[in-house]
């Protein structure tokens, strides 16, 4: 089972911010993009399952590509029939006695634990290594992004960034004496230097600038506080660095492990939000038409290259989601089996397990209604998904 709501809708690759601008995307190309992506990051998730239960000795009926009701047996091979389907909305995988009220030998259901969990978690973890690949032939292809220059956008008043006197408009280039790409992050160097006096090299209407910035305690205009900072926003202007295959496999694990860190935050704030214990996250919730929506967006804006980071995102997303012990996600059946483990291998009665991901699966369609209707509005109004407005 895979999650069509994603929590990080406005995130996007910082190589994709590089690619060349392009005209409007139609809206055909637009939805033969989107299922088309829909049906790849599907298809490596069911093919991880698939893999492993056959691996681990588990018996499967069928792998489908797209969603029922059956257009064709493509062939059949070892008892598995691989069929396609008339919804193109990705894929699925079958096990024997699935739509039984006995599972037969050799089912999912029937599995030991130790098979079983390995089966559920390979689909999400397929995504991952989606994910990892997909990035690593861009960086690979065309070069790693490195941060060049961030042009100034919102200077709060009051602020360090105020009190040193940037300017909405410049450029900045150096901070405490390093090129912005030698720059981890911009919270880090505030971090490392709270209370000290740092210079920052800027470009201003083509002349070079230094000013001196003392990273301190800031808020936002709504009163946000933040412990320690700058107090500007700012728009990242990237370059593209040429790598080799064994610099950009290295680039891919951390850009994302990093992208992985950002979405664990963004659903503990997203949680957070919902129990008033902090602010929402920026961006909200998207379902499948702002999904949509936003793979126009970044095609329009950022050609293939975007396109395929937008994807690689959104499969990481999966990957996270899918392992969350949510009901009626692969993350809750792993649960279901180590509750089971931890009972000596008796199972949690199957019309009961079956209740809890059915009422999932409610609660699931449910969300993803409402969300659509959010996200008919907000396309109705010409609201931006990536940007916002």
């Amino acid at each position: 089972m895979h999650s069509l709501i994603s929590p990080f809708a406005d995130q996007l690759n910082l190589a994709a911010q590089t690619a060349p601008q392009v005209t409007s995307t139609p809206w055909y190309i637009t939805t033969v993009a989107f299922l088309g992506m829909l049906v790849i990051l599907v298809f490596f998730h069911e093919l991880g399952h698939f893999v492993t239960a056959i691996l681990l000795g588990i018996q499967v009926e069928e792998f489908g590509i797209g969603y029922p009701p059956r257009a064709k047996v493509l062939f059949e091979h070892k008892g598995v029939k691989y069929t396609l389907n008339w919804l193109p909305l990705g894929g699925f995988v079958r096990f024997k006695g699935e739509d039984d009220s006995v599972y037969g030998v050799g089912s999912l259901a029937a599995a030991k634990p130790w098979r079983k969990i390995p089966v559920m978690a390979a689909g999400p973890l397929m995504n991952l290594v989606l994910a990892f690949v997909t990035f690593a032939l861009i960086f690979s292809l065309s070069g790693i992004p490195q941060l060049k220059q961030a042009i100034m956008q919102d200077i709060f008043a009051g602020t360090p960034a105020a009190k040193a006197g940037l300017r909405s408009g410049d450029l900045l280039i150096k901070i405490n004496g390093k090129p912005l790409s030698q720059i981890e992050s911009f919270k880090r160097v505030a971090e490392q230097n709270n209370g000290k006096s740092i210079p920052v090299v800027i470009i201003r209407e083509k002349t070079e600038l230094t000013l001196q910035i003392t990273p301190s305690v800031w808020a936002t205009p709504d009163g946000k506080q933040h412990s320690v900072g700058f107090g500007f926003g700012y728009l990242p202007d990237y370059e593209l660095v040429p790598a080799s295959p064994p610099v950009a496999l290295v680039a891919s694990l951390a850009h994302t492990s990093e992208l992985l860190l950002r979405m664990i935050k963004g659903i503990t704030d997203l949680v957070g939000g919902l129990f008033q214990l902090n602010p929402p996250p920026q961006g909200g919730v998207a379902g499948p038409i702002g999904i949509a929506r936003a793979t126009g967006e970044v095609l329009q804006t950022s050609g293939m290259v975007g396109f395929w980071n937008w994807m690689a995102i959104l499969s990481l997303n999966l990957f996270l989601l899918n392992l969350l012990p949510i009901p009626a996600l692969d993350g809750s059946h792993i649960l279901f089996a180590l509750v089971e483990w931890a009972r000596g291998g008796k199972k949690v009665p199957p019309e009961k397990e079956a209740i809890v991901h059915a009422i999932g699966f409610a609660t699931l369609m449910g969300l993803m209604i409402l969300v659509s209707v959010s996200d008919l509005l907000n396309a109705l109004n010409g609201t931006s998904v990536l940007k916002g407005g």
